[in-house]
């Protein structure tokens, strides 16, 4: 009881417990609290868990991930930036670069952020790690348009969940399945898994559904099978 309500003081517990038939004394809770290591005066800090429930819909997450394409140049590594919106998890890439700059940064904040279309328009708080490139201009430009940016503790990557199962996903699905050839061809292909990731693949964290819901309704008519990547990435539906 004491875990699942932070700011409740020992009085409070005895009196939910006295609600549920327990008569303990006030001194006992106390005790009780304090030999588990647990503040009993109701100035306990909020559970991560907590705090991503009470903020959802309100909650974006960003990160970026690196991967290679086969250029003139001999192999190039890129930086992909991406946001998601922990609640719908849909995704938007900001940007797929060779050299992030602090310049660079402070661009894709003003875009997020921007007052007709921008991909925080609905979020409050976006959760990010210590890398470097989210800098103080970045996170100002953020706190300006009254989105609070939220830096992770070091190597806490389960902090960042949802990020982190998209790079995996993205990897394992497609990029780690093509050779990119050029810039033009990875950037075809993030774009092709993006669309396939928002329209054509269920997801269990959201009931297994799609992101982008269609009429599952229909149940007779011509199966079709819709491909990209020539078939790394498959959907299935009933035609119309």
């Amino acid at each position: 009881m004491a875990s699942d309500n932070p700011r409740w003081g020992y009085t409070r517990i005895r009196g939910a417990l006295s609600n549920l038939g327990f008569l303990v004394g006030r001194n006992t809770i106390k005790r009780v609290l304090a030999e588990n290591g647990i503040d009993p005066a109701g100035r306990r800090s909020m559970t991560w868990k907590t705090f991503l429930k009470a903020h959802w819909g309100a909650i974006a997450a960003t990160d970026f991930f690196t991967t290679e394409a086969i250029t003139w140049r001999g192999l190039v590594r890129y930086f992909v930036l991406f946001v998601i919106d922990l609640q719908t998890r849909r995704i938007e890439i900001a940007g797929i670069v060779t050299s992030p700059s602090g310049a660079w940064m402070h661009q894709v904040a003003r875009n997020w952020t921007d007052v007709e279309d921008g991909f925080l328009l609905r979020s409050r708080y976006l959760i990010h790690d210590r890398d470097p490139l989210f800098t103080k201009l970045f996170r100002a430009t953020l706190e300006g348009s009254g989105v609070h940016p939220i830096r992770l503790p070091s190597r806490s990557p389960n902090l960042n969940a949802y990020a982190e199962r998209f790079v995996r996903s993205i990897k394992s699905e497609c990029l780690a399945q093509v050779i990119p050839i050029g810039e033009a061809h990875l950037r075809r292909a993030v774009r092709e898994y993006v669309a396939h990731y928002h329209g054509e693949r269920n997801h269990q964290g959201i009931d297994n559904r799609l992101i982008d819901s269609v009429d599952g309704s229909r149940r007779s008519g011509r199966i079709e099978c819709r491909e990209r990547l020539g078939g790394l990435l498959r959907f299935y539906r009933r035609a119309a």
